[in-house]
């Protein structure tokens, strides 16, 4: 018979030392990094494109630039390259990463998926790779996913990323759609917290699939379709309930959250949920105006912006919402623990 108590729980054989004394490690977001297209369209070509005025777009989603990808870009390897980086920024070699997460809706291919990709690309080949598909939300569950294998002692270091060439699902003849979208990758490393600093609280999930006619890429043109008016009325709720569901499962309150980092889905959506929750300005964390939604990328996006602008200081709580297709949506406050060369 199998002896549990002489392995961990990723199979490996435990020393004395080890086997006397588990105890669950405190997950943490170890560093953030992001790679973004260099090229942009900004809202004034597009909107000569579509037939209609900058203001227009800009009064309606908050964004004037958006990066898009090349034709010959591929998506794994801007989350190869973001993921390297962010493990540079941690000191964590690829190859002692047990799990490489890559939560995408826009894959280079059908199959193979992104992760296993990206992880031999880094060389993290020891690690399990797992492709997320929650859309908007993805970043949000892999962060919930990978935060639990720590947690659990099932995984010493994961690489989380979120990854979406959302420009090559929309449809650019449709203006009430392409203007909201753009490209980009994020990704952090999560681990345990190694001092007083840095956790990742409990994370709040959400689902109801009566909604999925909202926003819908159907087989047959792969383009994306959504009832706007729909969406932001869902978007502003369900961040909303979730949000005040994750600061009272943190034992806190709104007041003693440092930042906000929402979804970057539309600048309406973003003041609205500021104005429902009276949330001063200055602790929402708003970069849509030249990165657009580039879906399960917009999280770490948001992070490496306020890192950047030193806004993201060492032991900030720092609340994380995301709503999305299916729909599906969540929230979660972490303790950022800071990084040396921030």
């Amino acid at each position: 018979m199998l002896d549990a108590r002489r392995l961990d729980t990723r199979g490996h054989a435990l020393g004395r030392a080890a086997s006397a004394s588990l105890e669950p490690a405190r997950p943490a977001i170890l560093s953030v990094a992001a790679e973004v297209p260099a090229t942009t369209v900004t809202t004034a070509e597009l909107a000569e494109r579509l037939g209609v005025s900058e203001d227009w777009i800009v009064s309606r989603t908050g964004i004037r630039a958006r990066p898009v990808a090349g034709p010959d870009d591929r998506l794994s390897e801007f989350a190869a390259r973001a993921g390297a980086a962010a493990l540079s920024r941690a000191g964590v070699d690829a190859a002692d990463v047990d799990l490489v997460l890559v939560a995408t809706l826009t894959q280079d291919s059908l199959m193979p998926n992104a992760a296993p990709v990206v992880a031999h690309a880094i060389g993290a080949d020891r690690a399990g790779a797992i492709d997320l598909g929650a859309a908007c939300t993805g970043f949000l569950s892999g962060l919930a996913l990978g935060a639990a294998q720590i947690e659990t002692g099932r995984a010493e270091r994961v690489l989380l990323i979120g990854a979406d060439f959302t420009t090559r699902i929309v449809d650019w003849e449709d203006k009430r759609t392409a203007p909201l979208f753009g490209d980009g990758v994020g990704a952090v490393v999560l681990g345990a917290a190694a001092g007083e600093l840095g956790a990742i609280g409990p994370i709040i999930l959400g689902a109801d699939g009566s909604g999925a006619a909202a926003i819908q890429i159907e087989h047959s043109d792969r383009k994306l379709r959504m009832d706007g008016p729909e969406v932001y009325r869902n978007a502003v709720a369900r961040m909303g309930e979730a949000t005040l569901a994750a600061v009272d499962g943190a034992g806190l309150t709104l007041d003693e959250i440092d930042l906000f980092v929402y979804h970057q889905a539309n600048g309406r959506i973003l003041r609205a949920l500021a104005e429902k929750l009276q949330l001063p300005s200055e602790r929402v964390v708003d970069v849509i105006e030249n990165l657009g939604n580039s879906s399960a990328a917009t999280l770490p996006l948001g992070l490496v912006a306020a890192e950047r602008e030193g806004r993201l200081r060492p032991g900030a709580r720092v609340l994380l919402s995301a709503f999305g297709a299916g729909y599906t949506w969540g929230a979660g406050v972490i303790e950022w623990g800071g990084l040396e060369d921030a």
